[in-house]
């Protein structure tokens, strides 16, 4: 007994890579995708001028087929019409005789008369005409004149007929041949020097296409190379056109690749070396410990060093932790996340002074501030401002009061300390930039390079400046509202109290 399995379901739809060519429904590609960009233009310039020719061509042949008909016609009306109203046509009639074939041949043209009772009477000796409707219509004065093509053992011939004064019709035919003739050599000629026509613009949409995309096959050289060497170097750029403004872009793209290559590098170096001296006195630490607790005991440490040891490590772990913390807040190089709320940033303040206030609880903090509803990341903006507090409060005496004053997005923090020096000052929010008398004190000078990340990422800007009682005062500005905007704006605020 045979199970029918069921068939497996159809594949999901995946984003094409980048670099691959599209497919269609069927899973072939497009044909123009498979050819280079310069037989693509040498195909397109060939079609163009071919068709182009097509159309002269024909306009061409057609106007000569049209004059060359109506000069005929023309012809064969003026001739019929003067034989017509002549006196050798009633003789000739009268004679009751035929034109020689030497006469026939000399003229090339073929007469006939039919007769007011519609008797059709040939005048030469060449085959018979078979003539119709037409030519009887102007026997009968129902037309002036008729003319048409007909076929007559097995030559075409263009037939004219016109009153006699006679009665009846006189009938002129010549044979078409010799205007064939003319168009078949015309249509030769015109098909020689249009397919010349056609190698020459292909030659000439190749040439054009090889010396148009020379810039394009530099820079791609160029390309290929940084991506082998990672040669950041920027292009050089020619001219004013297309080529040379996806060049500008391209070395655009090089210089902000090379200013983050950069920065990371730099990051990775200062990392590194704000890392090992921690890590070398805690090496250190545990090494004593190590020994103290070595078999016999000769370096048995009193308990008191012990302890001291112990807090030691623990400082520098903190120490560590803290340090790492940082190093990962500032790799986030990157714009605000998507993920955003709109909060209170006096809220925020008020949570950072409280966790401030439990590492610094000798240090008094004067908090003011009005409602501030900002567009951002509660995490990182209560991260800045915990980092300006921790600054103020590490700076302030004992018994020493910091200021925090908000007004309209301005986020002040002042403390008593000695101030910032002036040759300080521009460096103050550099990454691991700390000034000579901070260098015994912890920390690891990364804390207002991230309030000054922060800032940048929700479009506002941090200042560093002296306060009017000496010490230092810290300015963030952030762009907001005073009533909630934005997305996951609140409809209520609770009110919240003042430390």
């Amino acid at each position: 007994m045979s199970t029918l399995t069921p068939p497996p379901p159809p594949p999901a739809d995946r984003p094409v890579p980048p670099g691959t060519v599209p497919e269609r429904e069927g899973g072939e590609r497009r044909w123009h995708y498979r050819r280079s960009l310069a037989s693509r233009v040498t195909l397109l310039t060939t079609l163009a001028v071919g068709i182009a020719v097509a159309f002269v061509a024909m306009g061409a042949y057609v106007t000569v087929r049209m004059q060359l008909q109506s000069t005929l016609d023309q012809s064969l009306l003026d001739r019929a019409h003067q034989a017509a109203s002549s006196n050798a046509l009633s003789e000739l009639l009268s004679s009751n005789s035929a034109l020689p074939s030497a006469a026939l041949g000399a003229a090339d043209v073929r007469i006939g008369y039919i007769t007011p009772d519609h008797q059709t009477r040939s005048i030469d000796r060449g085959p018979k005409l078979t003539l119709g409707q037409p030519e009887v219509d102007v026997v009968d004065g129902h037309a002036g004149y008729s003319i048409r093509t007909i076929e007559a053992g097995g030559i075409l011939y263009r037939v004219v007929a016109v009153p006699a004064e006679s009665g009846g019709a006189l009938v002129l035919a010549q044979p078409l041949a010799p205007q064939q003739r003319v168009l078949d050599r015309l249509g030769a000629v015109m098909l020689l020097f249009g397919a010349a026509g056609v190698i020459a613009a292909g030659m000439a949409g190749w040439a054009v296409a090889r010396n148009g995309l020379r810039p394009v096959r530099r820079l791609t050289s160029s390309v290929e190379h940084i991506a082998r060497t990672e040669d950041l170097t920027p292009l050089p750029v020619e001219g004013d056109d297309e080529i040379a403004r996806l060049a500008t872009a391209f070395n655009q793209m090089l210089t902000a690749l090379s200013a983050s290559r950069d920065r990371q590098r730099q990051l990775v170096a200062d990392a590194g070396h704000e890392l090992r001296t921690p890590l070398t006195s805690l090496r250190t630490n545990l090494d004593l410990l190590a020994q103290a607790d070595g078999p016999g005991g000769a370096h048995e440490l009193p308990p008191e060093a012990r302890a001291d040891l112990l807090e030691d490590v623990r400082a520098q772990i903190e120490e560590l932790t803290t340090l790492i913390g940082d190093l990962v807040e500032l790799a986030r190089d990157e714009p605000m996340t998507h993920v955003v709320e709109c909060v209170d940033l006096s809220e925020v303040v008020d949570r950072a002074v409280a966790r401030v206030r439990r590492r610094a609880p000798g240090v008094v903090f004067d908090v003011a501030g009005n409602p501030w509803w900002v567009v951002g990341e509660p995490a990182a903006l209560e991260r800045a401002i915990t980092n300006l507090l921790d600054n103020a409060a590490k700076w302030s005496p004992p018994g020493g009061t910091v200021s925090v004053r908000l007004s309209h997005g301005v986020l002040t923090v002042e403390d008593q300390g000695p101030g910032i020096a002036p040759a300080d000052l521009p460096h103050i929010f550099d990454r691991f930039y700390r000034s000579q008398e901070s260098r015994s004190m912890p920390g690891s000078g990364l804390g207002l390079s991230i309030v000054r990340q922060v800032a940048s990422r929700h479009s506002g800007a941090v200042a560093a400046g002296s306060s009017t009682g000496g010490g230092a005062r810290l300015t963030l500005r952030l762009p907001g509202h005073v009533q909630p905007h934005g997305p996951n704006a609140p409809s209520e605020r609770e009110p919240s109290g003042r430390a």
